[in-house]
């Protein structure tokens, strides 16, 4: 390995800075998924929701208490925020975990872009010297010349490999991030729903919601 990299040339070095870029990313989204994953509590979800159909706000802050669910910290900001304006902010806090979830995939996109390209330079660099080579020794030794092609066709052959590898867990982590806003649209919708329910069920008594309105 150390061969092929000293052989590939001085680009080697910048494509060897993107793939631990990549690879650094790569781990640390990695580990954000499956500490994600963990915290993900089904139950504890039906229960803030069952909760709200009741208007027990208290009980939903004490149950919702400590919790890192991405669901339940968007419908708990919903209920803080209940009489001003419940779905502008469960879009807001949405939206925030979206971003935390989007965090450095701009980095992947960018190596899934750059390594290639600096392969491909690194190439057409090699090429240049091979040919420099052709015209100053002619065609009595055409293996320096085929050689050094060969070496040059390393840093395309790296580049393109860094970007393989990393378009796998790039498009991956995207699907993770759709799903994930895909569920949370959904229990958006979800409390809306019941919501619109209780102040449905409570026209005639519009006291009576805002019994637990210390939530």
């Amino acid at each position: 390995m150390l061969e092929i990299f000293n052989n590939g040339g001085p680009v080697m070095y910048p494509l060897a800075l993107c793939s631990i870029i990549s690879l650094t990313i790569i781990i640390e989204r990695a580990l954000f998924w499956i500490k994600t994953g963990m915290q993900r509590n089904q139950k504890l979800v039906d229960r803030v929701l069952e909760l709200s159909r009741k208007g027990e706000w208290e009980g939903v802050k004490k149950a919702a208490s400590g919790s890192n669910n991405y669901v339940v910290r968007m419908i708990v900001s919903g209920i803080l925020h209940r009489e001003y304006s419940m779905i502008k902010a469960m879009e807001a806090s949405a939206a925030d975990e979206i971003n935390r979830m989007q965090k450095f995939m701009g980095g992947l996109d960018t190596m899934i872009t750059i390594a290639p390209l600096m392969g491909i330079l690194g190439t057409v660099i090699g090429i240049i010297s091979s040919f420099d080579m052709l015209g100053t020794s002619g065609i009595e030794n055409p293996q320096a010349v085929t050689g050094g092609i060969a070496q040059a066709l390393i840093t395309t052959a790296t580049g393109l490999s860094i970007a393989i590898i990393t378009v796998f867990p790039y498009n991956y982590f995207n699907s993770r991030i759709k799903r994930a806003a895909g569920i949370m649209e959904k229990y958006a919708t979800s409390f809306e729903i019941v919501y619109n329910q209780i102040l449905l069920h409570h026209k005639n008594d519009p006291g009576d919601i805002h019994e637990n309105k210390t939530a």
